[in-house]
């Protein structure tokens, strides 16, 4: 081999190597039916991949107590939007532990049958959205973009691309996609007394501070739909234990047994949810001098997967 030849192979390796670490534009999974929920990852290389959730844990619309008025109003605009009618995106905000992801992990087993799929996507990713949107873009099944436990500080990139998606791009609106977002505030970023002045005073001070105040509140605007959810009242923080315990196979008389030491446990957390309940239901079926059966997952507590799998 003369030097020149040599120097073309070795230019060509170069080249792969290069190449190899340069971000890839984001590919398709070569089979949907897989899962019914999806994860976006970001690789070292910076190359985003879709993952397959194999585990999505067990939860049903019937199952979900205490929610009902915010539970039909998620579940109808999930069955227009599989049906192919018009739909909203969604922005569930309120106390945590009180069934938001819950909500919506219900929905996705009620209606995957009808080609529902979920994409889970970290708010630190949120900047790649249109190369999602892309992907999934006229395929036959229906696909909710979920971000959980959604806010925003000063200045993040993935305010201004979720703002672009949800309305605003001067591409067209995606028919079969949706936005469906958790937060315990309101408008997804944070609020000051400050905002509430006529003028700042100060180099870095606003002069119309009525502008920053839309600014904050022009993306939580853009979801159609919002469903708020409230802290529970003793009895229904009970209801839910109860639930809960029954579940794991202890008899009546030791759910009313277990009531004192329930509402002890809400009051050392400070805060009664379905969340709480759980892991109290968890805490007082584990000891030893009771013999749970197998836990199936009812109660409406947040987080879409059992487990570490979501």
């Amino acid at each position: 081999m003369n030097p020149l030849e040599r120097l073309v192979e070795r230019a060509e390796q170069l080249m792969q190597r290069i190449e190899s670490v340069l971000p890839q534009a984001l590919q398709a999974p070569a089979d949907w039916n897989v899962a019914i929920a999806w994860r976006y990852r970001k690789r070292a290389n910076g190359c985003g991949v879709l993952e397959p959730v194999r585990h999505v844990g067990a939860m049903e619309l019937s199952d979900l107590q205490n929610i009902d008025g915010q539970k039909d109003k998620i579940a109808r605009n999930t069955a227009q939007f599989v049906q192919g009618r018009t739909a909203n995106n969604v922005l569930l905000t309120g106390a945590r532990g009180t069934g938001k992801s819950s909500l919506i992990r219900a929905c996705l087993h009620a209606y995957a049958p009808q080609g529902l799929r979920l994409i889970e996507v970290d708010k630190v990713d949120l900047t790649d959205l249109p190369d999602i949107v892309d992907v999934v873009a006229g395929r036959a099944e229906k696909f909710i973009i979920y971000c959980d436990d959604l806010s925003f500080e000063e200045g993040e990139p993935g305010y201004k691309a979720m703002k672009s998606i949800l309305d605003g791009s001067v591409s067209a609106a995606t028919p079969n996609v949706l936005v469906y977002a958790t937060s315990n505030r309101r408008h997804l970023l944070p609020e000051y007394m400050t905002d509430n002045l006529s003028t700042q005073k100060g180099d870095n001070g606003e002069i119309h501070p009525g502008e920053v105040v839309e600014e904050k509140i022009s993306l939580s605007e853009r979801f159609g739909l919002w469903v708020s959810f409230y802290p529970f009242s003793q009895n229904e923080y009970l209801r839910v234990v109860a639930q809960w315990l029954s579940s794991m196979g202890l008899s009546p008389a030791a759910i009313e047994a277990a009531r004192p030491e329930a509402l002890i446990w809400a009051l050392e957390r400070g805060s009664r949810s379905g969340r709480v309940a759980q892991q109290f239901a968890r805490d007082y079926a584990g000891r030893d001098n009771h013999k749970p059966a197998a836990v199936q997952p009812i109660a409406d507590v947040d987080g879409l997967a059992d487990g570490a799998e979501i």
